[in-house]
């Protein structure tokens, strides 16, 4: 049997009251209806990326001996991904080396007969510059030497693996292609008509997993050109640093700041549902209780609910609508309702 909405709402005002004797406690707390400034949205679907995405290249030549991880394998910022064969550039280094300690001593020799003026400027000059290259050769050995021994920029996840323990590699080839799970972005398309308010206001939700996820976010980058298919413009928004249990690929809701609105709100803890009907338990100021029909809107981030129709600012409502429930019926077997 289907009973009409006013049918219902007559039901509910008939069964629902109850009269309480003014010192009796109420055994459950309760919660003003309050008129506040909403931030009204706009929804737009989007993809997870993550921003940090890059392939390491080999900054030396040398066969490879060691690869530390695979494929979907998660590697924490400065960890070893893979070596290479140092023997040449451990000889290259030590070469360097002789090359530099002789080079200072006779700078160091030049300069000291340079000070007491018994040779020519000019042939200090050419200490000094020997000198300063064999620093800088030294500096360049040291350097291939470090190269041989590949680390993670960030940490991530390795996506593809270039190389193979045995190849030879050489500089700017492919090594390693990972991305970081520590800085995410959502890129989304939003309508023309939006584009001006969402430049103005720079505010945004992103929602992910039925929006049991929300992340708030300010770092919005929008593109200063439309799509001349969809007439949409491409919305990038940065996540919060750090892990939220969100990865690249996944889906996700965007739901940007395009106004504000006033609107009643009561605690989403004071809602009944009924079948089909949504209501309150609502308490008045000789604490006479009701169950009244409502009409409720969005669940705010705050934990409220928009109520579009049912009660008035300043009303008070159950925070807990199954002891208000109890609570009736035992008021209405002791007043023999």
């Amino acid at each position: 049997m289907r009973f009409s909405p006013w049918l219902i709402g007559v039901v509910f005002t008939l069964t629902g009251i109850s009269f309480v004797h003014a010192d009796s406690p109420l055994p459950f707390a309760l919660a003003t209806v309050e008129q506040h400034t909403v931030l009204r949205e706009r929804v737009v679907d989007g993809v997870i990326e993550a921003i940090h995405r890059a392939t390491v290249s080999a900054q030396t030549s040398g066969r490879v001996v060691e690869v530390m991880f695979d494929v979907d394998d998660y590697v924490n910022k400065g960890d070893v991904l893979l070596r290479f064969r140092d023997t040449d550039q451990r000889a290259a280094l030590m070469s360097a080396e002789a090359r530099h300690t002789e080079a200072e001593s006779e700078y160091r020799r030049i300069k000291d007969i340079f000070s007491k003026q018994l040779v020519a400027k000019s042939t200090f000059d050419r200490a000094e510059a020997t000198y300063k290259t064999a620093r800088a050769s030294l500096e360049q050995a040291q350097e291939q030497l470090r190269h041989t021994v590949v680390r993670a920029p960030y940490s991530g996840i390795v996506m593809q693996r270039h190389i193979e323990v045995g190849e030879s590699a050489n500089p700017g080839q492919p090594l390693m292609t990972g991305l970081s799970l520590e800085r995410l972005r959502v890129v989304a398309d939003v309508p023309q008509a939006y584009i001006t308010t969402l430049r103005n206001l720079a505010q945004a939700r992103v929602l992910v997993g039925h929006d049991t996820i929300s992340l708030a976010s300010d770092k919005l980058t929008i593109s200063p050109y439309a799509d001349a298919q969809s007439h949409t413009f491409k919305m990038r928004v940065d996540l919060p640093p750090g892990q939220h249990g969100v990865y690249p690929g996944m889906f996700a809701k965007v739901a940007f700041v395009v106004g504000e609105d006033e609107c009643l709100q009561i605690p989403e803890a004071a809602v009944v549902h009924r079948s089909e009907v949504t209501a309150a338990y609502v308490v008045g100021a000789d604490k006479q209780v009701v169950l009244r029909q409502i009409r409720v809107g969005h669940v705010l981030p705050s934990g409220h609910v928009e109520v579009l129709a049912g009660l008035l600012e300043g009303e008070q409502v159950a925070l807990d609508p199954v002891r208000a429930g109890i609570y009736l019926k035992e008021q209405r077997r002791g007043s023999g309702a």
